[in-house]
C-alpha cells in the first residue's frame, strides 16, 4: 500500500516523493533531482536519511551526496526480524520516486561511466536510463563477512537494494569490482560511483529523447 505524488517541474526542479507502507516498513522518499527547492523538497546537496541501519544511512547519503540531490529517505522496518525488508523496501521506493522524477527523460545523456577509487577498492560502475530494469552486480563477499555498523548491517544486502532499486527505476546498472579487500571501502565506492554515474546521465543536454525509438 503507498500514496505518491508525482512529476513537479515547478521552480525548475525534476522533483517526486512517494510513501510505501506495508505490514513489515514504512518508507517515505522525496527526491528533487535537479532545483533548487522544488515543491518545498531540500535544495540539492541536502540529504537527510533515516532507516534505523546508521551504515546503510551512511551509504545513502553518499548516493545523494554525490549525485547532487535533494534528498530525503525515512524509513521503519521490523529490523528485530532481520534488516532485509528494509534495505529492499528503500530501494523500491527510491527507485519509484527517481522513475517519476525523470518523467519522459527529454535531453538527458541516457548513460553514463566511472571507475571510482577509495583507498585500496576500486569499483567501475555503468549504467543506461534505459526503461529496461537489469542489474549485473559483481561485488562478492564471503557470507562469513562481518556485518557492518548496528543495528547490523549485512554486506550481501546491498544487491538486494541494487536490484530493488533497478527494477522500480527502470534502468540498467553494472557494477564490477576491480579490486578491494575492506568491506566499507568497496560498498562505499560502488554507491559514490552509482551516485556520479546518475548525476551524469541525468544531465539535460537539449529537449530531445535519447532514443531511436522516440521513448525510454
Amino acid at each position: 500500500m503507498g500514496s505518491e505524488a508525482g512529476l513537479s517541474d515547478q521552480h525548475g526542479g525534476r522533483y517526486a516523493r512517494q510513501e510505501r507502507h506495508s505490514k513489515e516498513t514504512t518508507v517515505e522518499v522525496e527526491l528533487c533531482i535537479d532545483g533548487p527547492g522544488c515543491n518545498g523538497c531540500a535544495a540539492p546537496g541536502s540529504v537527510e536519511v533515516s532507516t534505523g541501519l546508521p551504515f546503510f544511512d551512511h551509504m545513502l547519503a553518499q548516493l545523494g551526496r554525490h549525485g547532487g540531490f535533494g534528498l530525503s529517505i525515512r524509513a521503519t522496518g521490523d529490523l528485530e526480524v532481520d534488516a532485509h525488508h528494509t534495505v529492499e523496501d528503500v530501494g523500491i521506493v527510491l527507485g519509484a520516486v527517481l522513475a517519476k522524477a525523470m518523467a519522459d527523460k527529454a535531453g538527458v545523456r541516457r548513460f553514463a561511466s566511472i571507475a571510482l577509487p577509495l583507498d585500496e577498492a576500486l569499483v567501475e560502475v555503468a549504467l543506461d536510463l534505459s526503461g529496461r530494469p537489469y542489474l549485473s552486480y559483481g561485488l562478492e563477499f564471503p557470507t562469513d563477512t562481518p556485518p557492518l555498523g548496528n543495528p547490523p548491517f549485512d554486506p550481501q544486502l546491498a544487491e538486494e537494494f541494487w536490484r530493488a532499486f533497478v527494477t522500480a527505476s527502470g534502468i540498467t546498472l553494472h557494477v564490477v569490482m576491480r579490486s578491494g579487500r575492506n568491506t566499507h571501502h568497496i560498498l562505499e565506492a560502488s554507491f559514490k560511483a552509482a551516485a556520479r554515474c546518475l548525476r551524469d546521465a541525468l544531465q539535460r543536454e537539449g529537449s530531445v529523447i535519447p532514443s531511436t525509438k522516440g521513448m525510454l
